[in-house]
């Protein structure tokens, strides 16, 4: 993981207040059909939401202006979605119900405990089942699926399944005909 020193600017604290506000008031009140709704308030905030993207209602999405999602992306119920550092959802990616996107710590080697961050890129076609960890500065590939409770740690190679806590390999993901 490559992570760089952030330090949360003045403008960047008052964004995220007003998006707190609106995220109570408009935002997670809403009916969970109302995609396209949520979609005009995150882009209103910076995010770059594709067409037909489904962030659910009771998705937490610390700050839309480093949100990334493709085109028929989704961040389901209770995803937790901690941007402080850019994340990026391939098209017809998933986070399912519970999961928690992280891209920012603290360097506890230093007696500071500067916050830390590097961004999360999640690739087309990927899955990220229930209730997964998805720690700083990782790349999941296209068509990867991680499956449910499991931590990843490190970036994960295009069309595979993983699985566990750390997320390692359990085989490639290939697709029977119908």
């Amino acid at each position: 993981m490559h992570t760089r020193p952030k330090v949360l600017s003045l403008a960047n604290k008052l964004g995220r207040t007003v998006w707190g506000v609106v995220w109570w008031l408009l935002y997670r009140p809403s009916p969970s059909i109302l995609h396209g709704w949520r979609r005009i308030l995150l882009r209103v905030f910076g995010a770059r939401i594709g067409r037909g993207a489904h962030p659910y209602p009771s998705a937490k999405i610390w700050a839309p202006w480093n949100l990334v999602m493709g085109d028929f992306s989704c961040l389901s119920h209770h995803v937790d979605c901690y941007c402080v550092d850019r994340i990026s959802l391939g098209r017809n990616s998933t986070v399912s119900q519970y999961s928690f996107l992280c891209t920012a710590s603290h360097d506890y080697t230093k007696e500071t405990m500067p916050l830390m961050t590097a961004p999360i890129t999640v690739g087309a076609d990927a899955w990220i089942t229930a209730d997964v960890f998805v720690g700083p500065g990782v790349t999941i590939g296209d068509g990867v699926v991680v499956t449910a409770r499991s931590s990843v740690f490190d970036d994960l190679p295009s069309w595979t399944v993983v699985r566990g806590n750390p997320a390692v390999f359990v085989k490639v993901r290939r697709f029977e005909r119908s």
